[in-house]
């Protein structure tokens, strides 16, 4: 009999564990229809708090860059999102570290901050292998993949884009997803609410 090695246990305990956190975390997300949109949550801090995490957990594998446009937060006003902050950071870290995952060594990957007459993007645009269009579609459906054997590699549990989609709906909030296999992805979740400061 072929005994299976200590550390494929241990890897499939932390995949089962992880799983379970995130099934209970999505639960949580239904529970309620909104965010509380009475509490303000600073962009420019959110975005960095996530793309130095990002950069922990990348260990220089990738090209890593954070670009906010210069028009908006760096200007004398500053542009915040109402909303959660810590579900705010958990869907736009699910998406970096989507690309992380997905987009071989050396490759590019940028964090953005953008703002538009009718509210702010904010997305991750990467030079990984893309996803055919016909995928695109029921990317944000529970457990779905669209390389089995490839997400269970790279760690992935299927659920880290649903869980992106039940953040953005409950900030009424929309995730847009644009790929071409062979040249990169780009998720822009759009926010139609904005707070400002002067």
């Amino acid at each position: 009999m072929n005994e299976v090695p200590l550390d494929k246990i241990q890897q499939h305990k932390e995949r089962m564990h992880k799983i379970s956190t995130e099934l209970f975390t999505l639960t949580r997300l239904s529970s309620s229809d909104s965010a509380e949109y009475t509490v303000v949550v600073d962009s420019k801090a959110l975005l960095k708090d996530v793309y130095e995490e990002a950069l922990t957990f990348d260990q220089n594998k990738h090209h890593l860059t954070l670009s906010i446009d210069p028009q908006t937060i760096e200007s004398d006003s500053n542009l915040n999102l109402f909303g959660s902050y810590n579900e705010l950071r958990m869907a736009f870290s699910n998406l970096l570290t989507n690309a992380i995952r997905y987009t071989p060594e050396g490759g590019d990957i940028n964090l953005f901050f953008t703002a538009h007459d009718t509210g702010v993007s904010v997305g991750v645009e990467d030079t990984g292998a893309g996803i055919d269009y016909a995928h695109i579609p029921r990317l944000t459906e529970r457990f779905y993949r669209v390389d089995e054997g490839r997400s269970r590699e790279q760690g992935g549990t299927g659920l880290g884009l649903s869980i992106v989609k039940h953040v953005l709906d409950r900030h009424n909030a929309t995730l847009h997803i644009q790929s071409t296999p062979g040249k990169g992805s780009t998720f822009r979740c759009d926010f139609p609410f904005l707070y400002i400061t002067q």
